[in-house]
């Protein structure tokens, strides 16, 4: 499963990546489609919406209706001053800076160490593994502090939802991992299209991870706290 945050975003990679791609989920408005991937593997490209609590609400409830792994691709802010924008990373682990982290109890969430792996050969070298700060506010008045914190504490990028869909990875033993592009400097410089730029890329190289992962049949490892179970209102979902 492809996870954007972006409706749109999903109908186009969609159209990109998967052929005859049917819309499998709409409930929200978080739309998402199946199909068979370039990568000779079923796939979902599913929107997110904006938020750890968006996030992990899609999550949960599709992998309630089979999905086995998910990929994140999106944006983030760099905290370290020498990232760029347009710049690659890959989540490997999280700061549980966000409400949904902690509601979840899990203090350092992490990737999946083979799906990342596999996603990192596919884009070729061009990603650093990051630690990533879970965040809660887009615009939050206090954002200038707590970064500088999330600093110190090690994280390289700041997000709303890596932290959160980690580690509701870990809770249901569903192998996640996160791919970024930067679009906002640590001094604080935007650029909204690097997003646009990258995240086709992204999608690809996603995609060929779970073609990968698929090819050399690994498993998911066992929950490491009590699964949680969730009710649901989506339909079965694929990789």
């Amino acid at each position: 499963m492809l996870l954007v945050n972006d409706p749109g975003a999903a109908l186009a990679l969609a159209q990109e990546l998967l052929e005859k791609p049917l819309m499998a989920n709409h409930s929200y408005g978080l739309w998402g489609y199946s199909g068979r991937s370039i990568a000779g593997t079923e796939l979902t490209v599913q929107s997110i919406g904006i938020g750890g609590p968006s996030a992990a609400t899609v999550v949960a409830e599709l992998a309630a209706h089979g999905a086995r792994r998910a990929i994140r691709v999106g944006d983030a802010v760099a905290l370290d001053p020498a990232l760029a924008t347009g710049d690659l990373v890959l989540g490997a682990r999280a700061l549980a800076e966000d409400g949904v982290s902690r509601a979840l109890g899990v203090e350092a969430p992490r990737a999946d160490p083979a799906l990342s792996a596999a996603l990192a050969q596919a884009l070729g070298g061009r990603a650093e593994a990051v630690t990533v700060a879970g965040a809660d506010l887009f615009h939050d008045p206090a954002a200038a502090a707590r970064r500088a914190a999330w600093r110190q504490a090690g994280a390289a990028v700041a997000d709303l939802e890596t932290a959160a869909v980690l580690a509701l990875g870990m809770r249901l033993a569903m192998p996640l991992a996160c791919a970024l592009v930067i679009t906002e400097t640590a001094a604080g410089e935007h650029d909204e299209g690097a997003a646009e730029l990258a995240l086709s890329g992204l999608a690809t190289a996603a995609a060929q991870a779970f073609g990968a992962i698929a090819a050399s049949g690994a498993q998911a490892s066992e929950p490491e706290t009590e699964p949680l179970a969730a009710p649901s209102r989506w339909e079965s979902a694929a990789s």
